[in-house]
């Protein structure tokens, strides 16, 4: 019989895939990967990706989605997520959300802001930049974001360009209205290592 989704996020290593196979199993649930890298397929090195193993033991959603050449975003997750868990729900089960990528997670709970789609055109361009020259862009037509984003993250400083670009409006602007959205989790874990160090 189906129940609420769950959801858990934590640190890498923090053992929050273990504990999601191990509530599955005892919960009738199928397992929701909210991981920005495991949705690539090919890039299995670093990302914690479940065994096949693990797989066949429990259904497992949103891994190996898109081709490394694909861009994938948050809208796109929350539109895949939602599917998802429409489709547990109708088997029966219970979704368990599970991953350590906050932006994934905040989107799904909160909404997203008001952010266009994509336009593959302009994010060609924008990824055939040089990082310096994107950074400086963002910082000059929008300092609060180019505090937000991680400036480290080719992909997030992109988006944020391509956003600008696109709407003529500061990103970080856009992104205020996901307060203001949709469903609150009412069973949300954050498993920390007990690892001393």
């Amino acid at each position: 019989m189906s129940g609420a989704a769950v959801y858990l996020t934590g640190a890498t290593a923090s053992g929050k895939s273990a504990l999601a196979l191990s509530l599955a199993k005892r919960l009738g649930g199928e397992i929701v990967s909210v991981d920005s890298m495991q949705v690539y397929r090919g890039l299995n090195i670093g990302t914690a990706k479940p065994s096949t193993a693990e797989q066949a033991e429990v259904p497992h959603h949103l891994i190996d989605v898109a081709g490394l050449d694909e861009a994938f975003d948050a809208a796109q997750f929350v539109r895949l997520a939602k599917r998802a868990e429409s489709e547990i729900r109708e088997r029966g089960n219970r979704a368990i959300f599970c991953g350590g990528t906050g932006l994934y997670f905040r989107a799904l709970l909160e909404g997203l802001g008001e952010s266009p789609p994509g336009d593959e055109s302009l994010r060609e361009l924008l990824t055939a930049m040089p990082m310096e020259e994107l950074v400086a862009e963002l910082t000059a037509k929008d300092p609060r974001a180019a505090e937000q984003v991680d400036l480290q993250n080719p992909r997030r400083v992109v988006r944020a360009v391509e956003v600008i670009r696109l709407t003529g409006r500061p990103y970080s602007e856009q992104r205020r209205g996901w307060n203001e959205s949709s469903q609150t989790a009412k069973i949300f874990f954050c498993v920390c290592s007990t690892r001393g160090g």
